[in-house]
């Protein structure tokens, strides 16, 4: 199965958040949803990671660029 891409691997974070918050969950529904928080939570890391990347090299190119 393929990571989801970050905006849907965010909303659905903030969805998990949102129930974990609302309470009322028994102990085990807490940590299931506990344990697919922090899932996403690294899938989102990911994301912007892999697009930090791509924004440096970017820079750099473009600096490369200008220092010809």
């Amino acid at each position: 199965m393929t990571d989801p891409g970050y905006e849907q691997a965010r909303d659905e974070l903030a969805a998990v958040v949102a129930k974990l918050e609302a309470g009322g969950l028994s102990l085990e529904d807490s940590l299931t949803l506990w344990e697919r928080g922090e899932t996403l939570a690294k899938i989102c890391d990911r994301h912007l990671a892999g697009a930090r990347e791509r924004v440096e090299t970017a820079l750099a190119a473009a600096e490369a660029d200008d220092s010809r």
